[in-house]
């Protein structure tokens, strides 16, 4: 339930900022202004529930629906799980915003970061699991997980694109260590599922 509200409330924001600038711009993820008006550091979480058109929105959703409902369901209780991911969306804007302080023109909205923590959390319980890129071909959660890694890293690095791949990053960075700081087990039920793989 808490995944289909978090999803409810992000389409409703977003649809009514779709077509109301004010709106997107008062909620949008400003660095620059931020640190000029401590008043306006709601925009950490803001900015999640907004998206920049409806290809953004719907990707967004549609992988949290999946993904998310899992943690909601079987690892998180819900009150953790709120929390959770609202640290998540947070954490992983910090090293964005503080890149960005002295650039008026950095913009960022959407809920990449929290969903790739949403995912990682994911990853430690099932990651022999098989997913399906593009609904077509078949991978491994896990081999997808640390190729998602691997091509967030080298694209913050190198990318010209306005896409904040190092959200991407740093939430799935976050999503692992909370569960190891806060839920110990998790990784040795981590280790047990990597050390006993279905095709050893």
């Amino acid at each position: 339930m808490i995944t289909l509200g978090i999803i409810g409330l992000s389409i409703v924001l977003s649809l009514f900022c779709f077509s109301n600038k004010e709106g997107f711009d008062k909620l949008t993820l400003v660095p620059e202004k931020m640190a000029r008006d401590n008043r306006q550091m709601y925009r950490f979480i803001s900015h999640a529930f907004i998206h920049g058109d409806s290809a953004h929105l719907i990707f967004n959703v549609l992988t949290l629906y999946f993904f998310g409902r899992e943690v909601e369901n079987g690892i998180l209780s819900p009150v953790e799980y709120i929390v959770f991911y609202l640290l998540a969306i947070v954490f992983a804007s910090l090293p964005s915003y503080q890149q960005n302080k002295n650039n008026p023109n950095y913009r960022a909205v959407g809920a990449s970061g929290a969903i790739s923590a949403v995912m990682f959390v994911l990853v430690l319980f099932s990651p022999w699991s098989v997913i399906y890129i593009k609904f077509i071909i078949p991978v491994y959660f896990i081999i997808f997980a640390c190729g998602y890694l691997a091509y967030s890293y080298y694209q913050s690095k190198n990318s010209d694109s306005n896409i904040a791949h190092d959200v991407h990053l740093w939430g799935g960075l976050f999503g692992i260590a909370y569960m190891f700081i806060f839920h110990p087990y998790s990784l040795r039920t981590f280790l047990d599922q990597i050390i006993n793989a279905p095709f050893m």
